[in-house]
């Protein structure tokens, strides 16, 4: 069972290699316009993920504070940041 196990194993570690260098291939082989297109997506899909969550969590808000709940989880490590978005959440809720 053991040596079952370890193999099984190794064939994961394999494929996860072949699909990295896969990964990377095809991401070499991008544009610069298309390297930026994707990333642009990926910042997009990441934003969509947080508005979700932060939705989920606080029911539904107008856009603008939306968009500040969803910076803060963002910047959450910047303090500097964090007491920016505080004050403008304090001066849109009112």
């Amino acid at each position: 069972m053991r040596r079952e196990v370890e193999t099984i194993f190794s064939l994961v570690v394999v494929m996860d290699e072949l699909a990295s260098e896969q990964y990377r291939a095809r991401m070499d082989a991008l544009s610069p316009k298309e390297r930026m297109a994707r990333c642009t997506a990926m910042l997009k899909w990441s934003r969509d993920v947080i508005s979700r969550q932060v939705t989920s969590e606080l029911g539904p808000m107008p856009t603008t504070r939306l968009k500040l709940e969803v910076a803060k989880r963002v910047y959450r490590s910047d303090a500097f940041v964090c007491q920016l978005i505080d004050e403008a959440l304090a001066k849109y809720s009112g």
